[in-house]
């Protein structure tokens, strides 16, 4: 494998972390949000389970091994009610619209295409959560944080630590990392256990 290829495998990799986390995130915003958003927040869930599967087919085709999701995740803040899982919503999107964004700069050809597509897709999803608009989609979020964005950085459990080096690996991950335990099995699930995780 040359030096090309380990940098798409590895934004590639820091890719598929993030979207384990997305797909935990919105199991915590279904058990929140209001009735009326559900709706979306289902879409959003269904179409980050489908990334996620998406990006691990690609890994094995670069001879990767994917990187798996963590038991659990903390949350970047306590979500109480359906106004802050507004909120986790589109930091969810933001975040993996970063990612996304150094996988555009990593991967070539209609990898490229592919990875530009779900950098607008999140970008388009974030503004409807949030009801505004970033000029630069996926860059935004980089100029108000470290390098390693993830509100728990460091943390045992967090998707990127030691599952992707190179230029995605200091991308958000998702709702950050650490001491939730349970996987979200999808947006409405129990989330009594994911409210207690401090704040990172």
């Amino acid at each position: 494998m040359n030096e090309s290829e380990k940098r798409e495998l590895d934004a590639l990799q820091a890719a598929l972390a993030a979207e384990h986390a997305a797909v935990y995130g919105y199991g915590v915003v279904g058990g929140r949000i209001g009735e009326e958003r559900r709706s979306a927040a289902r879409t959003a869930y269904d179409a980050h389970r489908a990334r996620r599967d998406a990006l691990a087919r690609e890994v094995r085709d670069l001879g990767g091994k994917p990187v798996a999701a963590a038991a659990g995740y903390a949350l970047p803040f306590t979500v109480p009610d359906s106004a802050a899982a507004l909120r986790l919503a589109a930091e969810l999107e933001d975040r993996v619209a970063g990612v996304y964004s150094d996988l555009v700069r990593a991967a070539e050809g209609d990898r490229r295409a592919t990875a530009a597509g779900a950098l607008r897709e999140a970008a388009v999803r974030a503004v409807r959560w949030r009801g505004g608009s970033v000029a630069f989609p996926g860059l935004a979020e980089r100029a108000d944080s470290p390098s390693t964005p993830d509100a728990a950085s460091g943390s045992a459990s967090d998707p990127t630590s030691g599952s992707a080096s190179g230029p995605a690996s200091g991308s958000a991950a998702g709702a950050a990392s650490g001491s939730v335990r349970g996987a979200a099995s999808g947006p409405g699930q129990d989330t009594a256990s994911a409210q207690a995780a401090p704040t990172a």
